[in-house]
């Protein structure tokens, strides 16, 4: 019993400490933050559209080129069960895909993965 009690303390330690190292806490609008490489195939926190619906806009539905852009914080909406979800704008003011002028995203979970990075 003690060796479960243990690990669920150390469990909780660990925990506390991961929400500190992201500080999304001091996330506001107008931070600015860079796309960087998906850790799977694609955007899993970052809610890109989907292609069919960039095309239908009259996009170009290339993810690649996503990557390494400049984005800024246009709204922060805290969610019941503990999300932070952001809007996020380019920097440059130009369009992503030249189809959307703004994304959303899940801040904690895409700054885990390495899909933002704050600059």
């Amino acid at each position: 019993m003690k060796k479960y009690i243990l690990a669920f303390t150390f469990s909780i330690c660990a925990m506390g400490l991961y929400a500190q190292t992201l500080n999304v806490a001091e996330i506001e609008v107008g931070d600015t933050f860079e796309i960087g490489r998906p850790d799977a195939a694609q955007y899993q926190h970052i809610d890109f559209p989907k292609p069919n619906l960039i095309i239908k806009r009259g996009g170009l539905a290339n993810y690649k080129r996503v990557e390494g852009n400049k984005v800024t914080v246009t709204s922060v909406k805290e969610k019941k069960d503990g999300t932070l979800l952001v809007k996020l704008k380019k920097a440059d003011g130009s369009r992503f895909f030249g189809s959307h002028w703004q994304v959303a995203a899940n801040v904690k979970e895409a700054m885990a993965s390495g899909e933002l990075r704050k600059i």
